[in-house]
């Protein structure tokens, strides 16, 4: 399983999915044969804070192609309802294991 990362989750935007400390394994090449579907948690940058990492739910895609993405805790989310859609080369890969 080579290229897995782990990642920290550091807000209460995927409550109750995942909680604030817990750790997400991430795969990187995810997507580089199939595109991000609506459902699937990845991990992508933050459009407005250079260097900031996010994870969040695919809500859908647009007419363009970009993918908007949402916390399933809306009340504690910064995400697509606020930021806008991020372009797919922002999505830095997909979550396929949590860790408790």
């Amino acid at each position: 399983m080579g290229g897995l990362r782990r990642f920290r989750v550091a807000g209460r935007s995927m409550l109750p999915t995942l909680e604030p400390g817990q750790e997400v394994l991430l795969d990187p090449r995810a997507y580089r044969k199939v595109r991000p579907r609506k459902g699937e948690i990845v991990v992508a940058l933050h459009p407005a804070r250079p260097g900031v990492r996010m994870i969040k739910r695919i809500a859908g895609k647009t007419a363009d192609g970009d993918v908007l993405l949402h916390g399933d805790n809306p009340l504690e989310s910064t995400d697509s309802r606020l930021l806008g859609p991020v372009r797919e080369n922002q999505i830095l890969g997909k979550v396929v294991a949590t860790f408790r």
